[in-house]
């Protein structure tokens, strides 16, 4: 399985027309996805440097969003990854009911499954290296990330563990809950130092997944140990927290765009990030539920 890794993915609020630059990575695919999985190539800037189009009063008060219908709100973030998401859910559910996973159609429905999510980690790469948001590109992306989220999905669900659809939801939505409410309160605090150790930990995350993924391609059975047994517990368990992190950084991102007046459309890109994070941890469940039904 492949999760959506967000993290190597390029995406960020645009410098364009004066307004405040954002830049983060937090990645199709998911993943990323990872994730959140399957690396997306990064080219970020630090989203914590001094922000060339912050404007401070006399008193040095934090800039504050201009009253403009041109500029980003909470309210467009929510529309836009609520479409992201629901596009995404419904292509999962189409290919879930659409292609069967029994023994004569596995074949078949896994192939389209992978050929769903190479298009739509494409479509992220895309995305990930333009200036500007493209709805068309990452609604397409949601849409294809669907199909491959449903077909594995549907085979861990009907081969493996039975539920395990329905649990790794519920625990993406207590995770990405928690988090908002941790950050919300304080909790988390999401500065340079944060910003660092989160990438330094995905880093080395997605290398040793690489080196796992090696090991297993050229030397059989599942490589070096890191998805399955005890390791695989852990690992799965390191995966989920590193997309909690991922998460404050979106949630970082999206209020600053907000505070320094990110154009409207770039609502687009809060949504493009939430969802690979969102799939990333979703990802990172399924892996979980599934190593420790096979432990049992």
């Amino acid at each position: 399985m492949r999760s959506s890794n967000p993290v190597f993915s390029r995406r960020g609020f645009s410098r364009d027309n004066g307004y405040a630059g954002f830049n983060t990575a937090p990645q199709a695919g998911s993943a990323a996805v990872g994730t959140q999985g399957n690396p997306y190539a990064q080219q970020a800037g630090n989203p914590y440097a001094t922000n060339p189009y912050a404007q401070q009063d006399v008193q040095g008060a934090p800039p504050q969003a201009p009253v403009s219908t041109g500029r980003m709100t909470m309210d467009d973030v929510v529309l836009r990854t609520g479409t992201t998401l629901g596009i995404l859910v419904v292509t999962a559910a189409l290919a879930w009911a659409l292609l069967p996973v029994d023994d004569a159609n596995i074949g078949r429905s896994y192939g389209i499954g992978i050929g769903a999510a190479v298009i739509g980690m494409a479509l992220a790469l895309i995305q990930s290296f333009k200036r500007k948001a493209s709805p068309a590109l990452i609604v397409s992306y949601a849409a294809f990330e669907g199909v491959f989220l449903g077909v594995v999905s549907s085979i861990v669900d009907n081969r493996i563990a039975s539920g395990a659809a329905m649990q790794a939801v519920i625990g993406t939505l207590a995770v990405f809950a928690a988090v908002l409410v941790a950050y919300k309160a304080g909790w988390i605090r999401v500065n340079r130092r944060f910003y660092g150790f989160v990438m330094a930990a995905t880093l080395g995350f997605i290398l040793l997944m690489a080196v796992n993924l090696l090991f297993a391609v050229f030397g059989g059975g599942d490589g070096l140990g890191f998805r399955s047994g005890g390791l695989g517990i852990m690992f799965g368990i390191i995966g989920v927290l590193l997309g909690a992190c991922f998460l404050a950084l979106d949630f970082k991102q999206v209020e600053d765009g907000i505070a320094y007046g990110a154009p409207r459309e770039e609502a687009w890109l809060a949504a493009f990030g939430l969802t690979m994070t969102l799939v990333w941890i979703y990802m990172e469940f399924l892996r979980l539920i599934s190593i420790l039904n096979s432990s049992d």
